[in-house]
C-alpha cells in the first residue's frame, strides 16, 4: 500500500499544489470593516457549548451495567478501526506533506514561515474531518446504549429526545469547529496567505472525508451483508449474539453511517464555503467584497441560531403532544423539526440580509435572499420527496412488500429498482425548480452588476449554501439513524431477556421503574424504521450540495481557461463541439465504473466474512449464548481489510483520471483549444451522472431497507419466506444506498476540486506541449487501477 500511495502523491501533488498560489488577497480594510464576525466567533463557541452540552446529557443517563457494556464493546471495535484508518491517513499525508514543502520552500523559495502555515492548515483540514469522525462515533456509542435501556420505560418520547440529542451535539458541534477554524483563517491569517490556507484546509478535510466516507462505506455493507445473511441460513434473530457479525455490524453502522457521514459533512461544509469565498475574491467588485464575505459567514452563523432554536421549539411541540403518549410516529417530530428548521432559516435570512446589505441598492439584499432561501427550502423539500420512496408507509414501500409475497426476493428486487428510479425523477425536479429560481432571481435582481457575467455560477452555489444552512439539522436527523439502528443490536447482544425475572428485579431495586420487554422491542424496532428513513433525506441533501457546488469550482475553471488561454470560454464551450460529447461520455463511464468498484469491494468482502461466520458459528444448544469477541474482531479485521483495499482502487483511479484527462485536454492534443472543453465536460458529466445515480442508488437501498422493517414490525413475519425474499432485497439495498451512493458526495467534490488544479498546470507555457503525452500516462495507470478494482479483488 505504501508503493501505491507514493505513486499516488508523486503523480498527483505537483498539479495539486501549482493553483495554490491563487491570489485570494483578502480585500483591503477587510479586518476594520468585519468587527461584526468577531461577535459572530463567540456565538460559534457558544454553540459548540450547546454541543457539549448535549453530550453530556446523553452521558449522564442510567443505563443497565449489561447494555453498557456492549455500547463500550461496539465502541472499542469502533476504535480499532478508526485507528487503523488514522494511520492511512498518517501515510498518505506524509507524501502529501513533503510535496508541499518541496514544492514551496524548494521550487517556489517561499520563507518557511509561510510555507509551515501552509501544512499546517492541511494538516488542520485533516485532523478537523478525522478528530469529528471520533467525536460522533463516540456520542453514538453513548447513545444507542441509553437509548436501549430508555426502551424499557415504555415513554416513546425517551426513544425520540435520546438520538435527537445526540444527532444535534453532532450537527452543531461539527458546524461550530468548522466555523470557527474558517473564521480564523478569515480573521487571523496575513492577507497574503488566506487563500493558500484556505486551499490548503480544503485538500486537507476533503482527503481526509473522502477516506473514511469511502472506507466506511466498503466497512459496514460487508459487516451488514455478511450478519444480516445468517439469518436466511440459519433462521436465527436479528442480532443474535452467538453469530460473530453481528458486532461487526454494530461497528459497521458506526463506520458508515457515523463515522463517514460526520466527516463528510465536516469537508462539505467546507469546501462549499471556501468555493463561495474564492468566487467572490476573484469575480466580484473589490468594493462589494467585504460585505458579501460578511454577509456569507453571518448566514452560517444564523443557521446555527436558527437549528437551535428550532430544536427547543420542537422539542417542546413534541412534549406537549407526546408526553403521554403510548405509541408514536418517530417520523413525524422530526419531520416538524426540518420544517420549523427551515422556515425559521428563511425568516432569518431575509432580515439578517436586508439590514447588512441594503447599503448595496438595487434591491440586491432581495435578490440574494431569495436566492438563499432556494436551497434552504430545498432542504426541507428533498426529504419530502425522499420518504415518498423510503418511508415504511409509502406506497412504493409497501409495493415492495407485497410483490415479495407472491414474486419473492425477484420481484422484490425489481420493485426496488423502480423506487430508485422514480425517485432520480423527481428529485432532479426538485433540483431543476430550486436552480431554475435561482437562476432568474439573479437576472431579474441584476446580479451581473455585481457578480459580472457569471451571476448565475455563483446563484448555483448559493443554492447549495442554502442547503446547508439548517445543516445542524439535516446532520442530526442523519446522525439518529445509526443510533437507532444500534440500539436494537446493544438490546439483544445484552441478553437481558434471558432472565426476565432477575431482570426484572434488578431494574425495579436499581431504578425505580417495571421494565415491559415486548414493547421495548416494538419501540426500537419502530424507531429503526424512522432513522433508517431520515438516513434516507439526508443523502440526496448532501449530493445536491455536492453538485450546485461544483459548478462554482468548474467556474474557477473556466476563468483560469479564459486567463491563461485568452480564449473567450463561449467560443469552445459548446454543445456544438465534439469534445463536449466526449467528456460528457468519459464522466459517465467514470461513475458507472466507481459504483461497480466499490460494490465489488463489499462482495469479496462479504463472501469472505460469510464464509468466516458459516465455519466459526456455534448453534448447538452447549455453546454459550453469547457474544465471542476474538471471532467477532476477526470478522471486522476482514471488514478493514476488504474496505483498504477496495479504497486505495478507488482512490488512485480518480486521481488519475483527473489528471489524465485534464492533460489531454490541453491546446497541444489533437483538437487544439478545442480539446479544452474535454475536461470541462467531463467535471460537468461527474456532477450530473453522480446526482442520479445516487439518488436511484440511495431511494432503491431505502425502499429495500424499510420493506423488510415492514415486514418485521407491522406484519410480524419474521422467519417466513416473505421475511426471507425482505432480507435478500435489504442486502442488495445495503451497498447501494450506504457504499456507492454516499460515496459519490466526496467524490464529486473531490474531482472538480482537483480538477481545477490540474487543468492549470495543463494549459500552462511550460507544461501543456508534453501535457498530452502525460495524460496517457495518467490514462494508462488509472485504467490498470480500474482493472485491479475487479480482477484483484474477486471472490476466487
Amino acid at each position: 500500500m505504501k508503493k501505491a500511495l507514493s505513486a499516488l502523491a508523486a503523480l498527483s501533488l505537483p498539479a495539486l499544489l501549482h493553483a495554490s498560489e491563487a491570489n485570494l488577497e483578502m480585500p483591503a480594510g477587510f479586518a476594520s470593516d468585519s468587527k461584526i464576525l468577531y461577535w459572530g466567533f463567540a456565538v460559534v463557541l457558544l454553540g459548540m457549548l450547546f454541543g457539549y452540552y448535549q453530550f453530556y446529557r446523553v452521558k449522564k443517563l442510567k443505563v443497565h451495567a449489561s447494555m453498557l457494556e456492549m455500547g463500550n464493546v461496539i465502541f472499542k471495535t469502533c476504535s480499532t478501526y478508526l485507528k487503523q484508518q488514522g494511520k492511512f491517513l498518517g501515510i498518505l499525508f506524509l507524501f502529501i506533506g513533503a510535496a508541499i514543502a518541496l514544492y514551496f520552500g524548494v521550487l517556489e523559495g517561499m520563507e518557511i514561515y509561510k510555507v509551515l502555515l501552509i501544512l499546517a492548515w492541511t494538516v488542520v483540514g485533516v485532523l478537523g474531518s478525522y478528530l469529528v469522525a471520533w467525536f460522533g462515533v463516540r456520542m453514538n456509542t453513548f447513545a444507542n446504549s441509553r437509548m436501549a435501556f430508555a426502551s424499557l420505560r415504555r415513554k416513546p418520547l425517551d426513544l425520540l429526545n435520546i438520538p435527537l440529542s445526540a444527532g444535534m451535539s453532532i450537527g452543531v458541534l461539527l458546524i461550530c469547529v468548522e466555523l470557527v477554524l474558517m473564521l480564523t483563517i478569515l480573521l487571523c491569517m496575513p492577507g497574503d496567505l488566506a487563500g493558500s490556507c484556505f486551499i490548503g484546509f480544503a485538500i486537507g478535510e476533503s482527503l481526509g472525508a473522502s477516506a473514511l466516507r469511502i472506507a466506511g462505506g466498503i466497512f459496514t455493507k460487508i459487516a451488514d451483508i455478511g450478519s444480516d445473511l445468517m439469518k436466511v441460513v440459519f433462521k436465527i434473530g436479528e442480532d443474535d449474539p452467538r453469530n460473530p457479525g453481528v458486532i461487526a455490524d454494530c461497528t459497521g453502522d458506526n463506520a458508515g453511517d457515523s463515522i463517514g457521514p460526520t466527516a463528510d459533512g465536516f469537508e462539505t461544509y467546507g469546501v462549499t464555503g471556501v468555493a463561495l469565498v474564492s468566487f467572490i475574491l476573484l469575480a466580484v467588485d473589490p468594493q462589494y467584497q467585504t460585505q458579501l464575505l460578511v454577509w456569507i459567514f453571518v448566514m452560517r452563523i444564523l443557521g446555527v441560531v436558527s437549528s437551535i432554536l428550532s430544536y427547543y421549539i420542537n422539542g417542546a411541540i413534541a412534549k406537549a403532544k407526546y408526553s403521554k403518549a403510548d405509541d408514536l410516529d418517530f417520523e413525524k417530530p422530526l419531520t416538524s423539526l426540518v420544517w420549523i428548521t427551515s422556515i425559521l432559516s428563511i425568516i432569518a435570512t431575509f432580515a439578517t440580509s436586508y439590514f447588512l446589505l441594503k447599503d448595496l441598492g438595487h434591491n440586491y439584499w432581495l435578490g440574494l435572499s431569495i436566492i438563499i432561501s432556494c436551497g434552504t427550502l430545498g432542504a426541507a423539500l428533498i426529504p419530502e420527496i425522499t420518504k415518498w420512496f423510503t418511508s415504511p408507509t409509502s406506497t412504493h414501500v409497501n409495493d415492495v412488500v407485497e410483490t415479495s409475497r407472491q414474486g419473492g426476493a425477484s420481484l422484490n428486487i425489481l420493485s426496488g429498482l423502480v423506487a430508485g428510479n422514480f425517485g432520480s425523477f423527481w428529485t432532479g425536479m426538485v433540483f431543476f425548480v430550486l436552480m431554475l429560481g435561482a437562476f432568474l432571481a439573479s437576472t431579474e435582481f441584476g446580479m451581473a452588476n455585481i457578480f459580472s457575467e457569471y451571476h448565475s455560477i455563483f446563484a448555483f452555489g448559493l443554492v447549495a449554501f442554502g442547503m446547508l444552512g439548517m445543516g445542524p439539522v439535516t446532520i442530526a436527523v442523519d446522525s439518529y439513524g445509526p443510533v437507532t439502528d444500534n440500539a436494537q443490536s446493544v438490546y439483544e447482544l445484552s441478553l437481558i431477556e434471558d432472565d426476565k425475572e432477575k431482570a426484572k428485579k434488578e431494574i425495579e431495586d436499581e431504578f425505580g421503574f417495571t421494565p415491559d420487554f415486548e414493547k421495548a422491542k416494538y419501540y426500537l424496532e419502530a424507531n429503526d424504521g424512522a432513522g433508517n428513513t431520515f438516513k434516507a433525506t439526508a443523502k440526496p441533501v448532501l449530493i445536491g450540495t455536492a453538485v450546485a457546488g461544483a459548478t462554482t469550482m468548474i467556474f474557477s475553471l473556466i476563468l483560469m481557461i479564459k486567463e491563461t488561454l485568452g480564449i473567450e470560454p463561449a467560443q469552445i464551450l459548446t454543445l456544438l463541439n465534439p469534445y463536449s460529447i466526449l467528456g460528457f461520455l468519459l464522466g459517465g463511464c467514470v461513475v458507472f465504473w466507481f459504483t461497480g468498484s466499490s460494490m465489488q469491494a463489499v462482495t469479496t468482502g462479504a463472501n469472505r466474512a460469510v464464509e468466516y461466520i458459516k465455519k466459526n458459528i456455534k448453534l448447538d444448544s452447549n455453546a454459550p449464548k453469547k457474544a465471542d469477541i476474538a471471532k467477532s474482531q476477526k470478522v471486522v479485521e476482514i471488514c478493514t481489510e476488504y474496505a483498504q483495499r477496495g479504497m486505495i482502487n478507488i482512490f488512485i483511479a480518480i486521481f488519475c483520471f483527473a489528471l489524465g484527462f485534464a492533460c489531454l485536454s490541453s491546446p497541444a492534443s489533437i483538437g487544439g483549444d478545442d480539446a479544452v472543453c474535454l475536461f470541462v465536460s467531463y467535471l460537468i458529466s461527474i456532477a450530473v451522472f453522480g446526482l442520479f445515480q445516487a439518488v436511484f442508488m440511495a431511494n432503491a437501498g431505502g425502499a429495500w431497507d424499510n420493506a423488510k422493517k415492514v415486514v418485521e414490525v407491522d406484519l410480524k413475519a419474521k422467519g417466513t419466506d416473505l421475511h426471507d425474499a425482505s432480507v435478500v432485497g435489504d442486502t442488495v439495498g445495503d451497498p447501494f444506498k450506504d457504499t456507492s451512493s454516499v460515496a459519490l458526495n466526496p467524490i464529486i467534490k473531490f474531482t472538480t476540486l482537483f480538477g481545477v488544479l490540474a487543468m492549470e498546470i495543463a494549459i500552462s507555457d511550460d507544461f501543456k506541449a508534453i501535457a498530452p503525452y502525460v495524460g496517457i500516462v495518467f490514462v494508462l495507470i488509472a485504467v490498470y487501477f480500474v482493472y485491479r478494482s475487479f480482477y484483484k479483488m474477486t471472490s476466487k
